[in-house]
């Protein structure tokens, strides 16, 4: 019951509210943090770009995260989203155990 992964996501500023709000409230994840001002340089299309964007910190279980994964890819508006998703080597019982109520 205490393994729980994480998973970061980059969004634009003005859709990351939006996001986070779908996926708490379809309790695919008990709660996402909102990482605003991160300067992501990258390189798309052949060229090099730079942006401000929002980090998702997502937390949820692990026989959520496929379903997590598909869903935010559903809603996220480019075209190839970053969603990567780690275990957690440890979790504090109490907050493992609410994250796993939260997305039943």
């Amino acid at each position: 019951m205490t393994a729980l992964r994480v998973f970061f996501c980059n969004c634009s500023q003005e859709e990351a509210p939006a996001l986070a709000r779908a996926l708490v409230t379809e309790r695919l994840a008990a709660c996402v943090n909102l990482i605003p001002n991160v300067q992501s340089v990258y390189r798309w299309e052949g060229k090099i770009c730079e942006d401000m964007e929002t980090t998702l910190l997502i937390k949820t279980s692990p026989d959520r995260s496929e379903e997590l994964m598909n869903r935010l890819a559903e809603l996220h508006s480019y075209d190839v989203p970053e969603i990567l998703g780690l275990d957690t080597a440890e979790v504090s019982q109490a907050y493992a155990e609410w994250v796993h109520d939260e997305i039943r």
